[in-house]
């Protein structure tokens, strides 16, 4: 999922799972609810969402096609510059995700069949909305014997047969043991943009992406970039969830190390109570001082705010 979301990002789907305490009951590390904010937030994080009547017409359009925008349902503070500059993030393949991360509110429990229409809806949508550059995110789906590779794939062929010129990016999950056949499913649709979030440091996966594997997840990434040069390789990152400047700096250099070509860092803000706790508010001149480290690391370019989320000008810098 999305680095750095703050809010359930599939509220309006009305599929059921668990949430919050009974979702995090059996993650490894307990996490003890927090009785109040500890930390208030600073200033720089009151940002309220830009409502237009491009939303508007926007959401409208959405839902005539069944699919949902993380944009919107997240309430992300981007939401009005990106519709205005015609990009949208939607979520494919359900609102159930097979994983216990600490950091997010998605449900979690066994999803429903995949949906078979899903791509040719998708299409018709982004044909609707005139959209000139689509990212395409997902839950974590286990389930599937490929992870849901294949069904990234023919939403990304279903766009660019109906909506020529389109640049596609993708943010997936890691693919757990099934990068192989990941890889497979994808080589016949390659997206412009391959993201996938590291998320945060090594030492805090156990306690915030249970399931997941650090080096597993370098590993795709630097996989997809050998199989295929061309695409561009794009990785996200939360502070504020305990991580020490130099861990989260030795990070970058893991990522830079295995080819990863853009880097996005925003602020974490737990969903609830139950989530893991904000450690610390990272200032906007600290976040830029984080973005000129990365620069000099080598990455294309460094994306990092408090409200940075992956998708925030995604379509100003995945592809040029």
């Amino acid at each position: 999922m999305d680095a750095a979301v703050h809010h359930d990002s599939v509220t309006a789907l009305g599929q059921h799972g668990l949430r919050s305490r009974e979702k995090l009951a059996r993650i490894p590390v307990k996490i003890v609810p927090a009785a109040g904010d500890a930390l208030p937030k600073p200033p720089w994080l009151h940002a309220r969402p830009m409502m237009s009547e491009t939303v508007a017409a926007m959401a409208a359009i959405l839902r005539e096609h069944r699919l949902h925008s993380v944009c919107e349902e997240a309430m992300c503070p981007n939401i009005g510059e990106c519709f205005a500059q015609r990009t949208a993030t939607f979520m494919i393949m359900g609102g159930i995700c097979t994983r216990r991360c600490a950091f997010c509110d998605v449900a979690h429990g066994r999803p429903g069949a995949l949906d078979q229409d899903e791509p040719e809806r998708l299409a018709d949508a982004v044909a609707a909305l005139g959209l000139r550059y689509v990212v395409i995110t997902s839950v974590d789906r286990d389930d599937l014997r490929d992870g849901g590779a294949g069904h990234f794939a023919r939403c990304i062929a279903l766009l660019r047969e109906r909506v020529p010129g389109i640049r596609v990016e993708v943010l997936t999950p890691d693919f757990r043991g099934r990068i192989e056949r990941a890889l497979t499913a994808l080589a016949g649709a390659w997206p412009d943009v391959f993201n996938h979030n590291i998320e945060t440091v090594p030492a805090l996966y156990r306690a915030a992406r249970p399931g997941a594997d650090y080096g597993g997840s370098l590993e795709l990434l630097a996989r997809v970039k050998r199989v295929n040069e061309l695409v561009v390789t794009k990785s996200g990152l939360m502070v504020g969830l305990g991580e020490a400047d130099a861990e989260l700096l030795e990070t970058m250099r893991d990522l830079r190390a295995h080819q990863v070509d853009l880097l996005t860092i925003g602020q974490y803000l737990a969903p609830s109570r139950f989530h893991l706790p904000v450690q610390r508010y990272v200032t906007p001149q600290a976040f830029e001082a984080l973005r000129e480290e990365g620069l000099g690391m080598g990455f294309r370019e460094v994306v990092a705010g408090p409200l940075v989320r992956s998708s925030y000008h995604a379509d100003q810098v995945g592809v040029r």
